[in-house]
């Protein structure tokens, strides 16, 4: 009788995932030997994972690999993606180091959950399988769970875990069933298998079904309307740290995992998807504006600002082609920088012993603080797409992309909202340098790491609107073997 064989693994794929998942385990066994006082060192070991992690991406570009028959796919889109993610997560981690300790919530948990959510952002973008997708999708998703609630006051941090469990519970079962039916369809669950059996079956209605359902998980991961309720709340309860790494890493990992599947599996319904994800981002990008202009708390704010940037993300999408998706991956990490920086303002300045997260707290910021004031200002301007930082490249290659592909009205639509959008971010900017402060004005908590993370996300804002080029040359060769 024959011996059993074993399919052997390459484990080169996932080496980037595995110096994460490594520095996540190594984290919580020296959690466990007696420490006199603080967690630096845990923060050390997991922002040494996440640029390990950085380093095997690098070290692997332009160079494709497949493991576990082809479940995970390493290609030019996930390679990118980790670049974002990292740098998100690598970020965060230098951010939370004095942040923890003035919430008084040092814990090697906190660390080892970031590296885990990390991992699972990872996997999701080279995800090859809807098996994969779901599982990093979980993985990722009850780590930020977990995060979102870690801290014991304020209260708003236990509700806001809450929802986002309870909403991420309800979406997650409508992608779990989602797989269930395009299964039942097709026979598979591999991308490119699902992708010829859709092709072969034309409008199936069980597969049309299925697929429909995944992008509804989709839709919650990156906040599109009308599945974006959990936002506002869990943005403004989670601690600040963690909301910058669910509006970085979690979106970037979404969207690479999003352009994966419309372009592998349901490319050959593209007519009809187009036409979906059009009126979506109109939707998205206007919602998301508008109702930002009437906040007051600047989390909630970059909440519905957050959800309106899927808006523009969906634009490339839309126009298609290696210069849509490219712009996306673009867009992607500029958003990254400016997202995980002016968060990370917020985790420096204080008001009264509390954090200051109400737009009137910053009154007057410029007189007592002018350099904070000044990298706040950048940030926000980058976000309302000001030349020439990051934020208005990123949407000239989107809406650029939606004009040569013939969509001129999305484009236009996308320009008015980023007008819209310039009133909020500017009412901030009017605040700190327009306006008295009061009686117990906001005061600036000095920290290094926030310090130097402040300065990477500055460099990384300039680098990119300054000399864009050959960084949206890498995002469009990264997607450009997908789209063949």
């Amino acid at each position: 009788m024959p011996e059993p064989a074993f399919p052997s693994i390459a484990l080169g794929p996932l080496l980037p995932t595995l110096f994460v998942l490594g520095a996540a385990g190594l984290v919580l066994l020296l959690d466990l030997l007696p420490r006199r006082s603080g967690k630096e060192h845990l923060a050390a070991v997991g922002l040494a994972g996440v640029v390990g992690g950085l380093l095997a991406t690098l070290w692997r570009w332009g160079s494709n690999g497949r493991a576990f028959h082809d479940m995970i796919v390493l290609d030019g889109l996930a390679l990118f993606a980790n670049v974002v993610i990292c740098y998100a997560a690598a970020l965060v981690i230098l951010l939370s180091v004095d942040y923890l300790g003035r919430a008084g919530a040092e814990s090697g948990e906190y660390y080892a959950l970031v590296l885990f959510a990390t991992a699972g952002m990872m996997l999701l973008a080279a995800a090859g399988d809807l098996i994969v997708v779901f599982l990093a999708l979980e993985l990722m998703s009850l780590s930020l769970y977990v995060l979102a609630g870690l801290f014991k006051s304020p209260l708003a941090a236990g509700e806001a875990s809450m929802k986002y469990f309870l909403l991420g519970a309800f979406a997650s079962s409508f992608m779990l069933y989602g797989i269930a039916l395009v299964y039942g369809a097709t026979g598979a669950t591999n991308l490119e298998r699902v992708g010829a059996a859709a092709a072969a079956q034309g409008h199936a209605p069980l597969l049309a079904i299925g697929l429909g359902l995944l992008l509804v998980g989709f839709g919650f991961k990156t906040s599109f309307v009308p599945f974006h309720m959990w936002a506002p709340d869990v943005y403004q309860g989670a601690p600040t740290s963690v909301t910058a790494l669910i509006a970085t890493g979690s979106k970037a990992a979404a969207f690479a995992a999003l352009i994966r599947v419309l372009v592998v599996a349901l490319r050959s319904a593209q007519a009809d998807w187009t036409v979906l994800l059009w009126a979506v981002a109109v939707v998205t990008m206007t919602l998301g504006n508008v109702v930002a202009i009437a906040q007051s708390n600047l989390k909630r704010m970059l909440a519905y600002s957050s959800i309106a940037h899927a808006g523009y993300m969906l634009v490339g999408l839309v126009a298609g082609g290696a210069p849509g998706a490219g712009a996306v991956l673009f867009y992607l990490l500029a958003y990254a920088f400016t997202t995980v920086g002016t968060f990370g303002v917020i985790t420096l300045c204080t008001r009264a012993g509390q954090e200051a997260v109400e737009v009137a707290d910053y009154a007057g910021l410029a007189r007592r603080h002018p350099v904070l004031a000044a990298t706040l200002g950048l940030f926000l301007l980058s976000l309302v797409g000001i030349p020439p930082l990051a934020g208005f490249v990123g949407k000239f290659y989107l809406f650029a992309a939606a004009v040569r592909a013939g969509y001129v009205w999305l484009a236009v639509i996308g320009v008015l909202n980023s007008a819209v959008a310039a009133y909020y971010y500017l009412r901030v900017i009017v605040y700190m340098y327009m306006r008295e402060p009061d009686a117990s004005p906001t005061a600036w908590a000095p920290s290094f790491s926030g310090g130097l993370a402040l300065v990477i996300a500055l460099i990384g804002i300039v680098l990119l609107g300054v000399i864009p080029a050959p960084f949206a040359d890498l995002a469009q060769a990264a997607v450009a073997p997908l789209l063949r």
